[in-house]
């Protein structure tokens, strides 16, 4: 980006950059390799702004260190011995949790002449279209891959480990019999289908904001083919939590919007679904409602996952646990048919339950009270940065029941908050 200050980069590299970064291998873990040159900016910034809300984060962060103590306990229903792979996710979370914390101060603490509202909301919205585009190719080329530098330059043992080979190995698509047969669901440029559905929910309304409501001609005629185009992955994903988090939005957006703008937003809205209904993606929304085989599975992880976390409710077990069978059977594991069934980890089914198998329900609870106290804090904002920074926390506490928030959902939720908190700044500045 022209002009661009040069304390901007590091976001701009995160934001911009991303497909780069994803085809390198370091996806949702770019943040990790970026924190460090915004720390550095920050230590000759002192002293440092932080934002309200600020102590509950901590407290967060200061229960992980704390919950470090239980990675060698298996709470009851789980099995498997503490190794090096328990270790290494706990510490690859807690650098993550940490880079986030960074760079939301870094956000915070750089100024509109350095990093301007509009600049890094239209950087959301120049990774919208990547997220689009990465959605489409999961579409159309679902067995596209690619073998990262990352993945060639790590040993096998790691390399390897399933959760490790999602976030190193480009896909476009996860193939899975959601329907009863093989069928893409995409996930580039990110680590998981349920990310891709979090992530361009988050993206669009950013999307929107930066193009439509401060968008020149240009802009504005790019809105409505790329969100016709968006249409066709977010369908294909198959994504209930998505779908459902796309009306919420268009529910608050209609609550919230004024009397002008809400007729607006209505036709729109309309329009958008009465043309679905015409298309022939119609019928793929049809048979996923017909087949709600996931249902039980998370009934099964949720119910297991509370039912552990009473046994350590104030720190949690550290890391995810494995569970003793599923929903049918305590011997089920992979087989011909579904090649990815197996014994589901505890934790794995929401950003609500990870952090309870994680950190216990004070851990749970500290971090919705942190969005939550963004929602009550921000609500009085009715500019388009404010209107659409509260929905994004709505969003979030919608989708911690259904998606994990790590890794890179919890990157856009938190720069979200920063953009609120830039807000709330600048609004007190001028008062």
């Amino acid at each position: 980006m022209r002009g661009l200050d040069r304390a901007a980069w590091p976001i701009a590299a995160l934001l911009v950059g991303y497909p780069v970064w994803w085809a390198l291998g370091f996806g949702g873990l770019s943040i990790v390799v970026l924190a460090p040159v915004m720390a550095a900016v920050l230590w000759r910034r002192r002293p440092i702004k932080v934002p309200k809300g600020f102590g509950l984060w901590l407290m967060l962060l200061a229960g992980y260190l704390v919950s470090a103590l239980m990675l060698g306990e298996m709470p009851p229903g789980t099995y498997g011995d503490l190794g090096l792979g328990r270790v290494l996710g706990y510490l690859m979370r807690l650098a993550l949790y940490v880079s986030l914390l960074i760079m939301v101060l870094y956000l915070g603490n750089l100024t509109e002449r350095e990093l301007p509202q509009l600049t890094l909301v239209r950087m959301l919205g120049a990774l919208f279209v990547t997220t689009v585009a990465g959605g489409l190719l999961g579409v159309f080329a679902p067995g596209a891959d690619l073998t990262s530098p990352v993945e060639m330059l790590l040993p096998g043992w790691i390399a390897d480990n399933p959760y490790v080979h999602n976030l190193i190995h480009p896909t476009a698509a996860q193939v899975q019999k959601v329907l009863g047969h093989a069928s893409p669901r995409p996930e580039a440029p990110f680590e998981w289908a349920n990310a891709w559905g979090s992530n361009v929910s988050v993206l669009l309304v950013w999307f929107v904001v930066g193009w439509w409501t401060y968008g020149g001609p240009r802009r504005r005629l790019a809105v409505a083919p790329l969100l016709a185009l968006c249409a066709v992955p977010v369908v294909y994903s198959l994504n209930r939590g998505l779908w459902i988090g796309l009306g919420v939005a268009a529910g608050y957006l209609l609550l919230r919007l004024g009397a002008r703008t809400r007729i607006m937003a209505c036709s729109a809205i309309a329009a958008g679904a009465l043309l679905l209904l015409l298309s022939p993606l119609r019928t793929m929304v049809a048979a996923r409602l017909d087949n709600p085989h996931s249902n039980d599975i998370r009934a099964f992880t949720v119910s297991a996952t509370v039912a552990a976390a009473r046994t350590s409710p104030i720190i949690g077990y550290g890391n995810t646990r494995n569970a003793t069978g599923n929903h049918r059977t305590i011997t089920t594991g992979r087989t011909d048919w579904c090649g990815e069934c197996g014994h589901p980890p505890l934790g794995s089914d929401g950003q609500l339950w990870h952090l309870m198998i994680t950190q216990g329900f004070v851990g749970a609870g500290l971090y919705v009270a942190f969005f939550a106290g963004a929602i009550r804090r921000h609500w009085s904002d009715r500019s388009p940065v404010g209107l659409a920074g509260v929905l994004v926390m709505i969003l979030t506490l919608l989708y911690m029941f259904v998606y994990d928030g790590l890794v890179t959902p919890l990157s856009l939720y938190l720069i979200s908050f920063a953009l609120l908190w830039r807000n709330s700044m600048a609004r007190g500045t001028a008062v």
